[in-house]
């Protein structure tokens, strides 16, 4: 998968996805990693990137040249580009599901009081938010996004398992507790049924244990207020 990101703050993109399970996800080819700056496109001697809204209104919005030179450099017909808005679409695990599916997929990352909405009206094909709350910067939702579409792609988890067997995936319900060594601790012991060996109980438990996790800290996935 090629993934490109279009950001004024490049060093937001490259640390974390240079990191970790981030990092060795490129050392084996499960991904290349672009990060444009988008003040390379900027106009004049300054290299204005913003300037103030028509009609007035606090704050400052992208200019439509910037990021339209930026866009011509990277899209392809393959090219899926995403941007990461307050007013988008909710991300969920499902379109990490759906993204990871995709060839190449190009992240616009605001900043200030948006982009102007030409760009958005001819290059954006959706528009993803991670909540109803505001960033200071869309690069930082961007790095969040791309690490939950990464993961799932084939080979970058340790065991690909990992991301079947976890919270709002095939099942839809959170992950039930976990626990490890040792099996006391100050008092507080780890459930019997995990140290029994009975592999048909422990898959009970754990079911039985992400039902009830799930109606406790998310009810909306069980429709519930």
């Amino acid at each position: 998968m090629r993934l490109d990101i279009i950001t004024l703050f490049p060093e937001l993109i490259t640390v974390p996805m240079s990191t970790s399970i981030m990092g060795r996800a490129q050392e084996k080819g499960a991904i290349s990693l672009g990060v444009y700056d988008l003040r390379d496109h900027g106009l004049g001697r300054h290299k204005q990137v913003d300037d103030t809204p028509y009609g007035g209104g606090q704050g400052m919005l992208l200019r439509p040249e910037p990021l339209f030179a930026a866009l011509e450099k990277v899209h392809t017909e393959t090219s899926r580009v995403i941007l990461m808005s307050p007013a988008g679409k909710p991300f969920k695990q499902s379109d990490a599901q759906r993204l990871a599916g995709e060839k190449h997929l190009i992240f616009l990352s605001g900043h200030y009081e948006g982009i102007d909405q030409r760009v958005v009206d001819h290059w954006v094909d959706e528009e993803l938010s991670l909540g109803d709350y505001v960033l200071t910067n869309g690069a930082i939702a961007a790095v969040v996004v791309m690490d939950a579409i990464v993961r799932l792609l084939p080979g970058v988890l340790g065991d690909d398992l990992s991301a079947v067997e976890e919270s709002f995936g095939s099942v839809g319900l959170l992950e039930a507790p976990h626990y490890t060594k040792p099996a006391e601790f100050q008092g507080l012991r780890v459930p019997d049924v995990l140290l029994s060996g009975n592999h048909a109980k422990i898959a009970e438990w754990r079911h039985h244990q992400a039902i009830e996790r799930t109606k406790k800290i998310r009810p909306d996935l069980f429709g519930g207020s």
